[in-house]
């Protein structure tokens, strides 16, 4: 039986200083493992879902052993995982400010066993019988030799029928709008799902004004796919067919940790789409696991499908015995 999710791209070490430390000052990091299309595939399995995730670690590494099996734990396939010896695996540092400094991140990824990934080394095998490849645009943003091996992932995926879910997933840090632009409009015509935030439609494709206004520019450039603009706390909104559809509901959140919210906020998305949820109860699920992702730290929700559907079910916030 194929996996209902197939996920490609990097996982990263994330590398936190105490909140609300600065970088400059920290004594001591905390350690996790994150990645936009992990995180998803992480998320998803957790929630019940089949997950696979293609990428590439370091081999005889303790951090590589440690990633597959943190991953493995969730319940996510590393079968189709390169194990590269000689590499190592990319970091990102992670300091939280106090309003109002931001949240700063800091790259370190050049030369990872991910980025050197080529397309004829993929066991593209794994597309077989998926119900859905689920790509991020941080991925393409890693140098050229990942883009290839993202367009051929959507033909492969094309090819055996498999759906294409696409989180543009901006970083100013890797590439140029105008680079982003560029390789997001060649993946855009054959999506069924387009993930962008409202910050990044207009900083990559120049989309500004209502959520309607920009969800009509992004169905220009994307014409097959189901489009969710994330507003950030003012939830979302979603281009279903001809209908724009808003969270029937938004949460008051204690934010611990809102690094891999968007992430969160996909998983949600596609979990409740491969469940058979009707268009606003996947809008709902994907707003209230990024709500919840919003008070766990690290980048992966601990969320189980019980938990998502109690919030969903309730806005009751008693304690749970």
């Amino acid at each position: 039986m194929g996996h209902d999710l197939v996920a490609l791209g990097e996982v990263l070490l994330r590398l936190a200083a105490p909140p609300t430390q600065r970088l400059e000052q920290a004594t001591s990091l905390d350690v996790q493992i994150g990645g936009a299309e992990a995180n998803v595939a992480a998320a998803c399995a957790r929630l019940g879902l089949r997950t696979a995730l293609i990428s590439a670690l370091p081999a005889d590494h303790a951090w590589g052993d440690r990633t597959v099996r943190e991953l493995s734990s969730h319940g996510v396939d590393c079968a189709g995982v390169l194990r590269r010896p000689g590499c190592r695996m990319g970091l990102y540092f992670l300091e939280y400010g106090a309003a109002p400094r931001p949240v700063r991140v800091l790259y370190d990824r050049r030369d990872s066993a991910a980025s050197r990934m080529i397309a004829d080394e993929v066991d593209w095998a794994r597309l077989d019988g998926a119900r859905l490849l689920h790509l991020s645009g941080v991925t393409a943003a890693l140098g050229d030799n990942l883009r290839v091996v993202l367009r051929r992932a959507v033909r492969e995926a094309t090819s055996r029928g498999v759906p294409v879910s696409f989180d543009v997933n901006y970083r100013s840090r890797l590439w140029s709008p105008t680079e982003a632009r560029e390789f997001s409009e060649e993946m855009l015509p054959a999506l069924r799902y387009l993930f962008v935030g409202a910050d990044d439609a207009e900083t990559v494709f120049g989309l500004r004004g209502a959520p309607e206004v920009v969800l009509s520019g992004l169905r220009a450039l994307a014409p097959r796919a189901t489009i969710a603009l994330t507003l950030g706390e003012a939830g979302s909104a979603v281009l279903a067919g001809d209908t724009v559809l808003r969270p029937s509901k938004l949460y008051t959140v204690a934010v611990v940790d809102r690094v891999g919210a968007g992430d969160a906020y996909a998983a949600g998305f596609l979990w409740a789409t491969l469940t058979g949820r009707s268009p606003q109860g996947v809008v709902d699920a994907a707003t209230a696991l990024a709500a919840l992702k919003c008070t766990i730290w690290g980048d992966i929700p601990l969320v189980t499908r019980p938990e998502l559907e109690e919030l969903l079910a309730s806005d009751s916030l008693e304690i749970r015995r």
